[in-house]
């Protein structure tokens, strides 16, 4: 089966984030494919590079970069809530006239059509926070 995932909640605010990671690991080890997972709404907190939460607790920007890079998933962030909130990757930064960008590796940024597009192309949708 092909799930996509939504997160639309902030990762260190609600539960959302970790909880769809750990769902994602749990569908993959079961052997269902999962092809995408879109940011949205404050989900988009979690591709910043420049989060440093202390040391004995959870990175969980590095947990989804790692299980991105390790399963070939597509990390989506929309962009219009990501600019609304400071996130830029190097395009939109030079295009919008910024000095730095902080997405994360692993992470990209495109517009809602790949939502719309995920829900077409999967079998279930399965969305964490609001």
């Amino acid at each position: 089966m092909k799930i996509g995932v939504v997160v639309s909640e902030g990762p260190y605010t609600h539960q959302a984030a970790d909880t769809a990671y750990h769902f994602v690991k749990s569908a993959l080890a079961k052997g269902h494919e999962v092809p995408r997972v879109f940011f949205y709404h404050d989900g988009v907190n979690v591709s910043t590079r420049l989060s440093v939460p202390p040391q004995d607790e959870r990175h969980i920007q590095k947990n989804w970069t790692a299980l991105a890079q390790e399963h070939e998933i597509d990390l989506v962030v929309c962009i219009a809530a990501a600019q609304r909130r400071g996130l830029l990757d190097e395009n939109e930064a030079e295009r919008q006239g910024k000095d730095a960008s902080n997405i994360a590796d692993g992470f990209r940024i495109s517009g809602l059509g790949q939502l719309i597009e995920m829900g077409i192309q999967t079998d279930r949708l399965v969305t964490f926070g609001d």
